[in-house]
């Protein structure tokens, strides 16, 4: 599976495109009805993305703006996006309502996930103070310094690899109102370079006092997750736990089930995985009676066998 659609929604603002160059801008929504995408063109752009930002600042009160979704940048698959994060910094006096922010809304036939390049995005955090929300996509050059931020309540990262120093990095920052974060580890092959051991800082909840929702998923490395999940502190605190998207079999779900209880849940999310039928059962007739929501849908988790007998198994977004 690869990206195949752009963001709907942020903030839940529906997301609505700022028209091209050359295009009517004359019946745009209310200012804080949408949430706002801006984008170039990943190739032959006739306009670069602060050049449409700039057009944007001009159309829009920017004043009532709530959301901004970041789409292409010119050659993303070989620039990063520095040139628009100098952008949004230089005009963040102007968005003192801005509470949702997206970098990197691009789907495979613009650039694959695994393609695009990006850079360190903590600045973007730490110019914009009152963000609620927060966004990106795509982990070749992602950076992440460890920071304090007191307003953001949710944090997604979506790769196809997740560099270790972003681990490390979230891992080492105070955000006391996070409620959800969403981390995709991804594979090695595009970058996912981590171990479960890093993800302790995390799992120790010791900066993330009002985590509800964590997602550690898309990940080659499902079971050991699991099973660093399964003793975890933060998990008696959390109402969702999303280990969705990777290559999780019974290995790591009877780690899983094996630790602390589950059942004070509000949903366990496994879907696509490698659970055998009995593993699925399991899990169902343990965590489903006390009324904790099971996703053990397969989706298109598939696996491939070699004439040697060895077995292979993917992620659900890789490239």
């Amino acid at each position: 599976m690869t990206i195949g659609d752009h963001l709907h929604s942020l903030y839940r603002l529906p997301a609505h495109a700022f028209p091209g160059p050359g295009a009517p801008a004359d019946r745009l929504p209310e200012a804080d009805a949408v949430a706002w995408r801006i984008t170039s063109d990943v190739y032959d752009a006739n306009e670069e993305w602060p050049e449409a930002f700039a057009r944007f600042c001009a159309a829009v009160d920017t004043t009532r703006v709530r959301a901004l979704i970041v789409g292409a940048w010119e050659e993303a698959y070989d620039t990063d996006p520095s040139s628009v994060i100098e952008a949004l910094l230089a005009a963040r006096e102007r968005f003192p309502a801005l509470r949702a922010l997206f970098l990197g809304d691009m789907v495979m036939e613009e650039c694959e996930i695994s393609w695009i390049n990006q850079t360190d995005v903590s600045p973007l955090l730490a110019g914009f103070p009152a963000l609620e929300e927060f966004g990106v996509r795509g982990g070749s050059g992602l950076g992440f310094t460890a920071l304090s931020h007191g307003a953001l309540r949710t944090l997604v990262v979506e790769t196809g690899g997740l560099p270790v120093e972003v681990v490390r990095g979230i891992g080492a920052s105070d955000l006391p109102a996070l409620e959800h974060l969403d981390l995709w580890l991804g594979t090695p092959d595009y970058g996912g370079d981590s171990e479960a051991a890093d993800l302790e800082p995390i799992l120790s909840g010791a900066r993330l006092p009002r985590l509800r929702h964590l997602a550690l998923r898309n990940s080659e490395m499902q079971d050991a997750v699991a099973a660093a999940v399964a003793a975890a502190p933060v998990v008696e605190r959390l109402e969702v736990l999303d280990l969705s998207l990777g290559v999780l079999t019974d290995e790591g779900a009877g780690a899983l089930l094996s630790g602390q209880p589950l059942t004070h849940l509000k949903k366990l999310d496994l879907h696509h995985h490698y659970l055998s039928k009995p593993v699925e059962e399991r899990v169902r007739q343990t965590l489903e009676p006390a009324g904790v929501e099971v996703d053990l849908d397969r989706d298109d988790a598939e696996e491939d066998t070699e004439d040697d007998g060895t077995v292979w198994r993917y992620v659900a977004v890789g490239e």
